[in-house]
């Protein structure tokens, strides 16, 4: 159950739902609340199959490409304390944005990828994933679903969330989330360097 949480907490920060609601609400902006419904529920059902892919054949990515363990948990470390260090100053990471095509389907991007369905998201979900038995899969999957739930849930309540909050109170969020992400990136950094000198030694 703890590490059902830690994989949870970790999901949540670097998805960041609440803050991403703004998003949401900015890039459906003109559309009628039929259409924000089905842009939602697509947007988080594309998300949750490519973590999920990415969940399932972690191990299998590793042996194609002869990647270890530890070196996913440095790249993802890097990548993740990245992310939260852009959120903790008050902005989005680089690596969290899309430009949105005038014709393009925005569910797919850049709601879907790159903002929920991230690197930093990717990396987690197979550090997770991948570093134990089908139980930590499961659990890896089980935790990304609950939060895909919530997060459905934020935007189709994203008028309301907004109006409630404020923008003040969107920006606090946004940087206690990345000051959480931040020490999750630095975290996953220390146990890739640890396994690294490992194999080394």
């Amino acid at each position: 159950m703890e590490h059902a949480l830690s994989v949870f907490m970790a999901f949540f920060a670097i998805m960041n739902p609440i803050a991403n609601t703004a998003a949401f609400a900015g890039v459906t902006s003109e559309l009628d609340p039929a259409q924000k419904r089905t842009v939602a529920v697509r947007s988080l059902l594309i998300t949750f199959v490519i973590v999920t892919l990415f969940a399932l054949l972690g191990k299998s990515i590793f042996h194609l490409f002869g990647i270890t363990l530890p070196a996913l948990r440095i790249t993802g470390g890097i990548l993740v304390f990245v992310i939260g260090y852009h959120m903790l100053h008050g902005s989005g990471s680089k690596l969290h944005k899309g430009e949105q095509a005038e014709q393009g389907d925005i569910a797919v991007s850049p709601l879907a990828v790159p903002l929920l369905a991230g690197p930093g998201t990717i990396a987690t979900a197979m550090n997770y994933s991948a570093s134990g038995g089908w139980n930590d899969v499961i659990t890896t999957i089980a935790a990304f679903a609950v939060l895909c739930v919530f997060t459905l849930l934020c935007f189709l309540l994203s008028a309301r969330i907004i109006r409630v909050l404020g923008e003040n109170m969107l920006s606090i969020i946004t940087r206690l989330m990345g000051l959480i992400l931040a020490v999750i990136g630095a975290q996953m950094l220390i146990g890739g360097l640890q396994g690294a000198f490992t194999v080394l030694n």
